[in-house]
C-alpha cells in the first residue's frame, strides 16, 4: 500500500518551465523534461486515501491512487494500464485539463502545511508519454465485427473517445470532420506551445490501425444532409461542440481588427502545421486587447506573444481572485484563486474589474482603442464606477468571453430538440428525440473541459452499444445530468 507520510518525507515539485525569452521565440511545449526519479518521489505522496476525494474531482472515474502507487513502486507499465482503463487520452488531459483532481486532492485541504496537492496531472503525463516510448500502446483491434456502422459528427475529445470505444467493440465507425484535419479544437484551437500535435497524430494514427475511419473535409448538412448520413448509418453520434463565441455587440464592434478567439488561433496552428507561410490575422507589432480572463484568454496571449506583439493587454470583468483558495470554494469544490498560466509569465498585462463600453476606429475604418470603465459587484450585479472611464489603444482585439452552444443548423436538419439554454436536449442515455441520434460533449452539456468532453464519449459510446446489442458491455463513467464538484 501507499506511504501515509509520504507527503511529509517529499514536498510537492513541478517541472520547470522553459525560460521565457528561449521559449516565445518558438512554439514547442513549455515544460523542460522531469526525471522518472523525481516523479516516482512525487508519487509517493499520494496516501491512497480511505475516501480518496480526486475520484469526485474528476468525471472519467480515474483510479488515481492506484497508478500513483504503481508509478512509486516502478511498475510504469502496469501504472498505464490502470490509467487507459479509464481515460483513452491521458496525453491530452495530462497536457490540457486544469486538474480538479488536484484541487479535490486531501493534501489540497491546507497546502501551507502539506505543500499542497500531489501532482496528479503530471504523473498521468508522463505515464502516458513513456507509454509511448516504451511501445505499451498497440492498437486494440476486435476480434470480430458486429455488423453495426456508426458516424461520429466531430472529432474532438468527445468525438474521439466515442469513436474509439465503439471501434473497439466491434462496430465499424467513420469519423465525419468538417475540417482538413482531424482533431477538432485539439487540432486548431489549441496553441503549439500547449501541446504539440505530433501528440495528437499519433493518437490518431492508432486510431486508425484499430480501424476507425476518418472522412475529413467533409461538413454534415452542407456537404451531406442530415438525412443522408442517417441514412447510411445505423446510429449517429453528435459530437459538435460548443463552438458559437460570445459576442460584444457594442458600438464600434463592426471595426476591422476585432475577432473572435477562434479566428485567430486556427490561424496561427496552420502556420505551425506549414499549410501557410503567415496568419491573415497577426498580432505581430500590434497593441492587443484581449477580452476574457481564461484559458482562451491564456492561449490568445501566449500566440501574440510569439508573433511579437508590442504590447497585450487582458481584460477581465470581474474584479482580481485572491492569490489562494477563497473562503467561497471550500475543498474539494474547484478554488476560485488567481492562476496564473505560462502564457501570462511570459508579459503581458492584467486588468480586472473593467468593462468595454465602446470600441473606437480610425478614418479607416479599424479599431484603434477600447474605452472602458472600472465596474464593481453590488448585489450580484456588475456596476460601473462614474468618473474611472479611459481609452485603451488597441489595433487588434480578441474575444474569448466563451462560448454559446452548439451551432443550430445541424439540429435544424435533423430536428433535434434543444435545452432551455440552446443546447441539444436528450436523455439519461444520451438520446436525442430523433431514434438512433446520439448527442455527447459540450454540444449537450455546454462548455466545459476535457475530462469531461472524453468521459462524455466514452458514457454516450457504452449508450450506443447497447442500443445496437441490448447488452451492457461498456463503462458508462458520468451520466448527462452529472455536474461538476462546486
Amino acid at each position: 500500500m501507499a506511504d501515509p507520510r509520504g507527503f511529509l518525507k517529499a514536498s510537492r515539485e513541478t517541472p520547470k518551465r522553459r525560460p521565457v525569452d528561449v521559449r516565445i521565440t518558438d512554439w514547442k511545449e513549455v515544460y523542460e523534461p522531469f526525471p522518472h526519479a523525481s516523479l516516482e518521489t512525487q508519487a509517493s505522496r499520494c496516501m491512497d486515501c480511505g475516501i480518496p476525494f480526486c475520484h469526485n474531482g474528476c468525471p472519467l472515474g480515474n483510479l488515481i491512487p492506484e497508478w500513483n502507487d504503481l508509478v512509486r513502486r516502478g511498475n510504469w507499465q502496469d501504472a498505464s494500464e490502470r490509467l487507459h482503463a479509464t481515460n483513452n487520452f491521458p496525453e491530452f488531459t495530462g497536457r490540457l485539463c486544469p486538474a480538479p483532481c488536484e484541487a479535490a486532492c486531501v493534501l489540497a485541504i491546507d497546502p501551507s502545511q502539506t505543500s499542497g496537492a500531489v501532482t496528479i496531472k503530471q504523473i498521468e503525463w508522463e505515464i502516458a508519454d513513456r507509454a509511448w516510448d516504451e511501445g505499451w500502446l498497440p492498437a486494440q483491434v476486435p476480434g470480430r465485427l458486429t455488423g453495426k456502422t456508426i458516424a461520429v459528427v466531430g472529432s474532438g475529445p468527445a468525438g474521439l473517445a466515442a469513436a474509439q470505444q465503439l471501434t473497439r467493440a466491434g462496430h465499424t465507425v467513420a469519423v465525419y470532420e468538417r475540417a482538413d484535419r482531424a482533431g477538432g479544437l485539439l487540432r486548431y484551437g489549441i496553441p503549439e506551445f500547449k501541446m504539440e500535435k505530433r501528440v495528437l497524430d499519433r493518437r490518431l494514427a492508432q486510431m486508425v490501425s484499430e480501424g476507425t475511419k476518418f472522412r475529413t473535409g467533409i461538413e454534415i448538412g452542407v456537404d451531406m444532409t442530415a438525412r443522408e448520413l442517417k441514412s447510411r448509418y445505423d446510429v449517429v453520434v453528435l459530437a459538435i461542440g460548443s463552438t458559437v463565441g460570445r459576442d460584444l455587440p457594442i458600438t464600434g464592434r463592426h471595426l476591422a481588427g476585432i475577432h473572435q478567439a477562434m479566428e485567430y488561433l486556427p490561424i496561427s496552428n496552420r502556420v505551425q502545421q506549414g499549410d501557410v507561410a503567415e496568419p491573415a490575422i497577426t498580432a505581430k507589432g500590434k497593441h492587443v486587447v484581449i477580452i476574457g480572463g481564461g484559458d482562451t484568454g491564456a492561449d490568445c496571449l501566449g500566440t501574440a506573444h510569439r508573433q511579437g506583439a508590442a504590447s497585450v493587454t487582458q481584460l477581465e470583468i470581474l474584479p482580481e481572485p485572491p492569490p489562494d483558495r477563497a473562503a467561497i470554494t471550500p475543498w474539494p469544490t474547484w478554488p476560485l484563486m488567481l492562476r496564473v498560466s505560462s502564457a501570462h509569465e511570459e508579459g503581458g498585462e492584467r486588468k480586472f474589474a473593467v468593462n468595454t463600453e465602446e470600441f473606437l476606429g480610425d478614418s479607416d475604418g479599424n479599431v484603434r482603442a477600447l474605452r472602458l470603465v472600472e465596474v464593481r459587484m453590488t448585489e450580484g450585479r456588475i456596476e460601473a464606477l462614474p468618473g474611472t472611464e479611459i481609452e485603451l489603444p488597441a489595433e487588434l482585439v480578441l474575444l474569448a468571453m466563451g462560448f454559446t452552444g452548439p451551432e443550430k443548423k445541424l439540429a435544424e436538419q435533423f430536428e433535434l430538440d434543444l435545452d432551455t439554454r440552446g443546447n441539444i436536449a436528450r436523455d439519461a442515455s444520451y438520446a436525442t428525440n430523433v431514434p438512433g441520434v446520439f448527442v455527447a460533449g459540450d454540444a449537450g452539456r455546454g462548455q466545459s473541459l476535457i475530462v469531461w468532453a472524453i468521459a462524455e464519449g466514452r458514457a454516450a459510446a457504452s449508450a450506443v452499444d447497447r442500443f445496437l446489442t441490448g447488452v451492457e458491455r461498456l463503462p458508462m463513467p458520468v451520466a448527462p445530468t452529472a455536474r461538476p464538484l462546486t
